[in-house]
């Protein structure tokens, strides 16, 4: 087999920006900074905007548009018009 064919597969840890928590597991993605992890070691930190910490799916904060009323108005609005 070729070597440096495939990318390093290692230890990392994700951080989520909005609610500040951290899980370690196993990636590929290249980062720049290093954060001490609980068991005393160091490992590649990766930043990322949202998790299952923050996502509002997750959190059950998931905001619904309330549609009653759309098609009403939109009926309303278009029932005068001739085809």
């Amino acid at each position: 087999m070729r070597e440096n064919l495939h990318p390093i597969y290692r230890d990392v840890v994700f951080k989520d920006l909005q609610s500040g928590f951290s899980f370690l597991t196993r990636s590929t993605i290249q980062t720049k900074e290093t954060i001490k992890w609980e068991d005393g070691k160091e490992y590649p930190l990766a930043k990322v905007e949202i998790s299952s910490k923050s996502h509002p799916f997750y959190t059950g904060q998931d905001r619904r548009v309330d549609t009653t009323g759309r098609v009403e108005k939109f009926m309303n609005k278009y029932k005068n018009i001739k085809k």
